[in-house]
């Protein structure tokens, strides 16, 4: 489950969201840190990561039932292996429902929201937003889901280490998929039932 930190406005987060860019164009720009210096990261494992990540047709039907938009913001880096092994769930996920309104910003950018998002006293990435229509903050998820978390403690108390850059074992895969799908259904159902959203649509 996400959660909200304080001090995070709408004002700051419209302003990041007009700045961030939707996937394709995420991908396809080098990021500019705040010292203005182009960092030039190479996108590839992103592609890859999306094409290795397939919804069921339950959690397909489900996504495409939402009718509440969601603007969903994801503070990045393309060179970040957690970024890697998650924006594209959330990208994947996006792809199933125009309502779901998704965007990238790199962590450096000078409108990154990063600094009122921090976990534990860290700016980590990947870390995302859910959004009303109207940008009001609903959720923050981030950096890792509680699936991906176990599996990490599982490896820390296992007699094997990690092997660096390798893939998820499928069921690890799968149950972090099901995290993000939770928490979109959970922000989708906050705001189907908001009575502030329900008075604006009259339903």
């Amino acid at each position: 489950m996400g959660h909200m930190p304080t001090g995070l406005r709408a004002a700051d987060l419209s302003r990041a969201f007009a700045a961030a860019s939707p996937w394709a164009d995420y991908l396809a720009a080098s990021p500019v840190g705040q010292d203005g210096q182009v960092r030039h990261y190479k996108a590839e494992p992103w592609t890859r990561t999306l094409e290795q990540i397939t919804l069921s047709d339950a959690q397909r039907t489900l996504t495409s039932g939402f009718s509440r938009t969601i603007r969903v913001l994801m503070v990045s880096g393309i060179w970040c292996g957690d970024c890697v092994r998650q924006g594209p769930i959330a990208q994947a996920i996006a792809a199933t429902n125009p309502c779901i309104d998704l965007r990238f910003i790199d962590r450096d950018h000078p409108e990154s929201p990063v600094a009122a998002l921090q976990i534990n006293e860290g700016a980590r990435v990947p870390v995302t937003a859910f959004m009303a229509e109207d940008f009001e903050p609903v959720s923050v998820l981030g950096d890792r889901t509680l699936s991906y978390y176990r599996h990490l403690m599982a490896q820390l108390q296992g007699a094997n280490c990690p092997v660096p850059g390798a893939g998820l074992p499928e069921d690890v895969q799968h149950a972090v998929v099901q995290d993000w799908l939770d928490e979109f259904e959970r922000v989708h159902l906050l705001l189907r039932l908001s009575g502030r959203l329900r008075k604006v649509h009259g339903d």
